[in-house]
């Protein structure tokens, strides 16, 4: 992965340097500043990690990250967001180079009005998609695991005394191709890995 293809994989949507200044109603009202803080530094923050992955080594299929982050990015209409996709999580960075895991059953649905995502498997995640400009989709969303009650974003209501809790999830969404999306989500909470992202694909 060359470093003008890595270039190319960062948003080409430049919108989110500007995440924190554009006029968009609902996730704003719900973030914290913690979480502001991470989608800010989502660009670098991937760049880093996807750099780790190349020299550290891991498990999984390593092409799954090339496939993943070298097409450049899009912007997604929501009626293309509707349905059922099969998605894999992997981490970059951190404890190790990589990790990438089994696909499993992802899914995008309208609810109560909004944009709701839902991830299965042993390590489960859902939350709302927020649209942004050019067609940039927010991810304000939770982890769990298998068996748990799906957790919610804390938002401004996280455990007394902390920042954030460590089931919080930030991210955004973009397309990589047709059929295909990607989530990323910097900083992970959990410090498990420096950074994570799901492929979606149908």
């Amino acid at each position: 992965m060359t470093k003008q293809v890595l270039h190319k994989s960062i948003l080409g949507l430049a919108a989110l340097a500007a995440l924190t200044g554009s006029a968009s109603a609902g996730w704003r009202e719900n973030i914290t500043d913690y979480d502001s803080g991470r989608l800010t530094s989502l660009e670098q923050s991937r760049s880093d990690a996807i750099q780790q992955a190349q020299t550290r080594g891991g498990s999984g299929d390593f092409s799954a990250i090339k496939q993943t982050f070298e097409p450049e990015a899009h912007g997604v209409p929501e009626r293309a967001l509707y349905g059922t996709w099969r998605c894999r999580q992997m981490k970059l960075g951190g404890m190790t180079g990589y990790a990438v895991f089994s696909w499993f059953p992802c899914r995008i649905s309208k609810v109560n009005g909004g944009v709701w995502f839902e991830k299965q498997g042993t390590q489960r995640m859902a939350g709302w998609l927020y649209p942004e400009n050019g067609g940039l989709w927010v991810y304000l969303g939770a982890q769990s695991a298998r068996g748990e009650p799906l957790h919610r974003y804390s938002g401004r209501y996280p455990s007394v005394g902390a920042t954030t809790t460590p089931d919080d999830q930030v991210g955004a969404l973009v397309g990589i191709g047709p059929n295909m999306l990607r989530i990323d989500l910097p900083a992970p909470a959990t410090q498990e890995s420096d950074f994570d992202s799901i492929q979606l694909v149908r």
